[in-house]
């Protein structure tokens, strides 16, 4: 089958972005713009060209209009519809667990950068958020470390929001849904003057929840959020820009639904919890107060543009935890963290359409981190963990009287760091050749505080009982400094401007840091140590774990046939990863977790997209990724796993949906619009060994919408087979635990646009 160039100049594409917005048209009801389209002028973008498509980059870019027929409130909302890529909803908003090719992170440092309109989020305990009013969402796979630096290994999200100089009005949502969840958002635009232009924007969530707590008879996994945003855009009409935007949000939630999987467990001659069930006797929860200002200053010459990005973030949160998740007193964990952050991006580029391009760009960042992680043992804690294990030997019997043992943490974590980079294009014919490199350097520095006391009395041979006092007070800091080259070169040929074929090599960094929640488990052998022998305990290297760095080898291309009736991408790869970052559970009855590095792993691959628009009412899309993770070189001492696949990444990730636009000839009513799909991920190993998985598994969603200029009434389902599924499995004290995935959930949704 022949295919012919789709000839968009850029001129016609702004002009077809202009008349979207003009007369107060809602960004949701443009003909335009699903999982693969041919981008409109994206004057928002500041490192990247105009077009995507043309671009030697894997990347899905969804839509306002897919943004808002399918729900898309936040990042796990694109999950497995874009190929390889796959967020699990689990735990709290605070996990924001992100796998791209292979490579992921459950705790600390992410895998993939996070931009909401340029600015980035440096904390990834607050990537899951409201993305309210978000015009265009952008997902670059593969490294983008020369242009974002560290943590975006595995790639980018760019998520845009609309903007007050595009469209006027008034927007208005409300939503009912399975739970008792129901959403209200509001939002207004307007101009003050023909270059200036203000939006202000508020949002509240509520979710009743759909887990059971067996212990206390409630809903574990309700949720509130609120939040608003403040955007400020100006221009001179000379090139000079100036954009604000102040956001903040509250959350409050219970989370943490993790059902037992386990033999059922027996204390004093009773069951206390079976297989299968959520039953915790203490609270879990999770609450975050996040405050952002994003200062984006852009002047664009004849020849050349320089754009300053200036963010401050702050972040205030607190996690408290059953840790135990049994109905057994064991022990609980509150970890309160506060975070400032500042960053600076200085990006000088030459204009587009030039035969020779260039980028120059400076980056620095200060991070100023403090956290408090109590943990508190209680009865049964104490007896298991502390006791059982001291008492060994039948002429040494200890006792302790106390029902609680505190041990206290804190930390104070300053960070910094400063990057140069800088990338060149050139074009020769029908060829593209890009080249970058980027020196990275960060200091990341631990300082903490440990204390615990405890009483308890030894007998000696069936003596009386000696009372003994244990007092561990420590002060120690640890400071680590990484320097980083990151380079990339791409080549890539052209057939016009929207079919190419490309090939590209990337080195990818993931930053280093500490095992701050690996300390309760280092008090607790210190505390066991001195019992025992009554000598100072000298704690294993486990505070900090080291970067993690990838080579990415890529072909892809992006292609279009039949005037743009199908349009696709595609992309082959190969990742070569030293150092990667494990979370792991330590053996036997450990009550923390810990970040550790893999010698090395490898990661190999493919992935497609596809649109097909027979006619201008039926839309199809489809996104496959297939991906071969394994350890190449990993041993922890106690087994090899060389040739094991790497756990929580999914092996494939599947997306088919299509969309019927029928008009109802009724000039109120508008069009309805038929949605069906599926989404589909699997197979996921647990665990390093392979024992554990959750098998290859499919999730159907189907709505009826009706959708006006003003308005649409929306009626949908997610999961609408009820398919039963797991999202996560972990280990705590020996005992083995899965949060299941939601259920079949129904829901209806007006937005109102005046």
């Amino acid at each position: 089958m022949h295919c012919k160039l789709t000839a968009i100049p850029l001129l016609l594409l702004a002009s077809a972005a202009a008349g979207r917005t003009a007369g107060g048209k809602a960004p949701g009801t443009e003909a335009a713009d699903t999982v693969i389209v041919v981008d409109k002028v994206q004057v928002t973008a500041i490192k990247q060209g105009l077009v995507l498509r043309s671009q030697p980059v894997a990347a899905s870019i969804v839509g306002s209009r897919a943004i808002e027929r399918r729900h898309i409130g936040a990042l796990k909302n694109l999950s497995q519809t874009v190929p390889n890529f796959h967020v699990p909803d689990y735990g709290s908003r605070m996990t924001s667990s992100i796998y791209v090719r292979g490579l992921g992170a459950r705790i600390d440092q992410p895998v993939i950068g996070l931009n909401i309109d340029n600015v980035p989020v440096l904390n990834k305990d607050n990537f899951d958020t409201e993305l309210a009013d978000a015009e265009r969402i952008e997902v670059l796979r593969g490294p983008q470390s020369t242009l974002y630096g560290r943590n975006t290994m595995g790639g980018v999200v760019n998520v845009y929001t609309l903007s007050p100089l595009a469209y006027q009005g008034v927007r208005l949502t409300a939503e009912y849904g399975s739970g008792d969840s129901y959403r209200f958002r509001a939002s207004s635009y307007y101009k003050l003057s023909p270059d200036l232009g203000m939006a202000v924007t508020g949002y509240y969530t509520h979710t009743g929840g759909f887990f059971d707590n067996q212990y206390t008879g409630e809903k574990c996994d309700w949720e509130r959020l609120g939040g608003g945003r403040w955007k400020t855009q100006w221009r001179n009409r000379r090139g000079l820009r100036i954009d604000n935007t102040l956001s903040f949000s509250v959350l409050d939630q219970g989370g943490y639904p993790y059902a037992y999987v386990g033999e059922e467990i027996v204390h004093d001659g009773q069951t206390v919890i079976r297989k299968g069930e959520i039953s915790c006797n203490d609270p879990c929860s999770y609450r975050r107060t996040t405050i952002s200002d994003g200062l984006t200053v852009r002047y664009d010459a004849e020849k050349f543009a320089v754009s300053s990005i200036t963010s401050y973030q702050y972040s205030d949160d607190e996690m408290i935890l059953d840790q135990d998740f049994t109905p057994l007193s064991y022990f609980t964990l509150k970890q309160a963290r506060r975070e400032h952050t500042v960053t600076e991006d200085v990006v000088f580029r030459s204009r587009d359409g030039r035969r020779y391009g260039w980028l120059f760009g400076a980056f620095g960042f200060y991070r100023r981190g403090t956290m408090d992680a109590p943990v508190h043992f209680k009865r049964t804690g104490i007896e298991k963990l502390i006791l059982e294990n001291a008492n060994i030997s039948p002429d040494l019997v200890y006792t302790m009287d106390a029902d609680e043992l505190p041990l206290y943490s804190d930390f104070r974590m300053p960070s910094y760091g400063a990057a140069l980079y800088h990338e060149s294009r050139f074009t020769l014919g029908h060829w593209r050749i890009t080249a970058g490199i980027r020196a990275d350097y960060e200091r990341t520095r631990l300082r903490y505080h440990s204390k615990a006391g405890m009483d308890y009395s030894l007998s000696v041979n069936g003596g009386a009982p000696a009372p003994i006092r244990i007092d561990i007070d420590e002060t120690n800091e640890i400071a680590h400094s990484y320097t980083e080259i990151l380079p990339k070169f791409s080549a890539m040929y052209c057939f016009d401007e929207v079919r190419n074929l490309y090939i590209s090599i990337a080195r990818g960094y993931k930053a280093g840091g500490f095992n701050t929640q690996m300390f309760s488990d280092i008090l607790q052998e210190k505390i066991k140590w001195q019992m025992a022998s009554g000598i100072p305990y000298d704690e294993p290297d486990l505070m900090s774990y080291k970067p993690e760095y990838s080579w990415n080898y890529e072909l892809g291309g992006h292609f279009s046939c039949l005037d743009g009736v199908v349009r696709g991408d595609f992309a082959v790869f190969w990742i070569d990863v030293r150092d990667q970052q494990l979370t792991v559970f330590p053996e036997g009855t450990a009550t923390g977790r810990m970040m550790t590095n893999a010698g090395r792993t490898r990661s190999a691959g493919a992935e497609a997209a596809l649109q097909f628009t027979p006619w201008r009412s039926l839309e199809i899309n489809a996104a496959y990724g297939y991906t071969d993770a394994r350890f190449v070189r990993y041993d922890n001492g106690i087994e090899d796993f060389k040739d094991n696949r790497i756990p929580y990444a999914p092996q494939h990730t599947f997306s088919a949906g299509a969309a019927w636009t029928v008009p109802t000839g009724v000039a109120w009513l508008g069009d309805l619009v038929l949605q069906a799909g599926i989404r589909c991920a699997g197979r996921i190993w647990w665990n390093e060994e392979n024992s554990l998985s959750q098998p290859f598994y499919a999730l159907t969603d189907a709505s009826v919408r009706f959708e006006h200029k003003h308005y649409s009434l929306d009626i949908w389902s997610r999961n609408l087979t009820g398919t039963n599924y797991n999202v996560f499995y972990f280990k705590s004290i020996g005992n083995e635990f899965v949060q299941r995935g939601r259920p079949r959930t129904f829901g209806i949704t007006l937005n109102i646009n005046i």
